[in-house]
């Protein structure tokens, strides 16, 4: 083993985020004592799991994480007897803080408001770095179980690490701050006291504080979601929402029960009232905590499905055995049955909280895009998820539901129309939605990315099939415009054959279109195709020979297109013009022309011959 200590530079972005954490976080120092113990306690829960299967990593029969302030030599120590770090650990773990998302972060914490800047540090997964909040230098020495090898890692947080080989007697992490002048009290045993209690009294994993010589309980460690509603607040259930998930909101949702019968099991899920700074989108899977008479067992058991993954939370079962392997956990029904029970009680809270327009529009806002990922995943589920999913609308202001839309429908109207693309604003204004505007007929807006999928699995609600107007031309002509309309219809009897000649490589058909009022042309979707937006998601993802080819329609009554039908009447070449009306249906539909350049050359021409 050599005995040179070893340099290591943290890197410029890195330091950046150092600095940001230790001054744009100052208010909230005390985090860091929260941040610590839980990864103390973590490691101590990875050491007991472990020793399931490998008694070499058995833990000693008190196994606690200790907490040590020594005003003389104004140090804090946080000592843990669990799974340790060797080397290449505190090397990846603690130097290379770019595995965290150092951009996001700094990026995140530079646009977030003073309230919201303590949740990132949890958030990013940076919680270590909060010791430098309080201390000059940190110096952590770790054995990892099952090797005779020690090492430290120590930093003053300026840019660099080093690390040197160290001695432990047995295996576990100390933490050693080297406390700054300002941040005396936490070397205050009652002050280090009060933080534990306040993040950490929920951790199962004893905690105990050297205060007059003695040591003392620092935390009651009693596992909540064991404990009966009736003897627990509101406070005390968003502090351990806080412990849990390392965020500063206020829970939308607290779900508390215990299941007794066929199964057996406590649970204590959440819903956050915010969505998170990194987004859930990039997460897919469940990390609901299982736990088998308490005692963590694995974070990756899918317990939720992946379209409910922003609830978080714990779920500890006496139905399993405590070395349960990853393996078993896919195959054993006893989890396929709690996931189902637990998945019902989610949906059933949703359903309630629902009816509630308001709260539930703060919800939706968050985590809508996930929740409808259910109705293209799970066919089981898929009519609960209909009942739940929200709308902007052609028709009403704010959120609207399927249901809601149903009780407005016309009287002879037979289905319902929804019009998919990437902004809901730009969709309110769309040339798809002239013709059902001018008829009375509601459509709903949907611009989430997931929206261009999940219609294909949702065919109908309470009776009525779900059509995109992009694909429902025929459906206008059971109803009558509710006002004149405007201009002569010209005859396109020489236009049509002419376009559908010139553009035969471009689309499938051209064709007078009911759906316009005041564009001139519109492009949609032929009958048996995909929707325009899956269209424009195949051609964005290299898949454009998926996608077919779109309808040119037009609107008679435009004098672009009056105009159109004089000169092919007259036996004129309208090939430039041809191609310009097809570009600018591209365009008004949110696509780039075919040829940018051919396009802008024609404008100009246009232009230049009007002047």
């Amino acid at each position: 083993m050599s005995e040179t200590l070893e340099r290591h530079a943290f890197g410029a972005e890195v330091g950046r985020l150092l600095d940001l954490v230790v001054h744009a976080l100052y208010s909230e120092r005390e985090i860091f004592l929260r941040e610590l113990v839980a990864n103390a306690a973590d490691a101590v829960d990875r050491r007991r799991f472990g020793a399931l299967t490998d008694p070499a990593l058995a833990l000693p029969a008190e196994a606690k994480v200790r907490i040590r302030p020594d005003k003389a030599a104004r140090t804090l120590t946080i000592s843990d007897p669990g799974i340790g770090m060797g080397k290449e650990d505190l090397a990846q773990n603690l130097g290379t803080i770019a595995r965290s998302g150092t951009r996001a972060f700094s990026q995140s914490l530079a646009e977030a408001k003073p309230d919201e800047r303590p949740s990132l540090i949890g958030q990013f997964g940076v919680g270590f770095y909060s010791a430098f909040m309080v201390a000059d230098r940190v110096e952590v020495t770790s054995r990892r179980a099952g090797s005779d090898e020690a090492w430290t890692w120590a930093s003053d947080g300026e840019g660099e690490y080093t690390l040197s080989p160290a001695t432990r007697e047995e295996p576990g992490t100390d933490v050693v701050l080297h406390m700054k002048a300002d941040a005396d009290e936490y070397l205050e045993p009652l002050r280090i006291e009060t933080i534990v209690r306040k993040w950490a009294d929920h951790i199962t994993v004893p905690i105990t504080l050297l205060r007059d010589g003695e040591e003392v309980s620092g935390n009651e460690g009693t596992a909540l979601w064991r404990k009966p509603k009736a003897e627990i607040t509101e406070e005390t259930y968003t502090a351990f929402y806080r412990h849990l998930t390392h965020n500063f909101d206020t829970p939308w949702a607290t779900l508390h029960w215990r299941a007794e019968g066929a199964l057996d099991f406590s649970a204590l899920l959440f819903i956050p009232s915010m969505k998170p700074f990194l987004a859930v989108e990039e997460e897919r899977e469940s990390k609901v905590r299982l736990h088998v008479r308490r005692m963590f067992i694995t974070d990756e058991a899918g317990l939720l499905p992946s379209w409910l993954r922003f609830v978080q939370g714990v779920v500890d079962t006496e139905d399993l055995p405590l070395n349960v392997s990853r393996e078993m956990l896919q195959a054993t029904p006893v989890l396929a049955r709690i996931r189902r029970a637990v998945t019902a009680k989610v949906l059933s809270e949703l359903k309630s909280r629902a009816k509630d327009a308001d709260g539930y529009a703060s919800f939706w806002q968050a985590f809508g895009p996930v929740l409808k990922e259910g109705i293209w995943e799970d066919a089981e589920q898929r009519d609960d998820i209909a009942g739940l999913i929200r709308f902007r609308s052609s028709a009403v202001e704010g959120w609207t539901s399927f249901a809601d839309y149903v009780s407005r429908m016309k009287p002879n109207q037979e289905a319902i129309y929804i019009l998919v693309g990437d902004d809901t604003k730009a969709l309110a204004s769309s040339a798809q939605i002239e013709g059902f505007r001018a008829r009375g007929i509601e459509v709903l807006l949907l611009s989430d990315h997931v929206d261009a999928f999940w219609p294909e699995r949702l065919d109908k609600f309470d009776g009525k099939p779900i059509r995109s107007i992009t694909q429902s031309a025929d459906d206008l002509s059971a109803f009558a415009p509710e006002g004149e309309s405007e201009g002569e219809a010209a005859d396109l009897a020489d236009l049509v054959p002419k376009l559908k000649e010139i553009l035969k490589d471009d689309v499938t058909d051209v064709r007078a279109s009911q759906r316009l009022v005041e564009s001139a042309v519109l492009l949609s979707a032929s009958s048996g195709g995909p929707d325009l937006q899956m269209q424009r998601l195949l051609r964005r993802a290299g898949r454009g020979f998926g996608a077919g080819l779109p309808v040119l329609e037009l609107n008679p009554r435009h004098a672009l297109v009056r105009r159109l039908a004089e000169r092919a009447k007259t036996g004129e070449d309208i090939a430039e013009a041809a191609q310009t009306l097809l570009d600018l249906a591209h365009v008004q539909g949110g696509d780039a022309p075919r040829d940018p350049v051919a396009f802008a050359r024609r404008v100009a021409t246009a232009l230049a011959a009007q002047g």
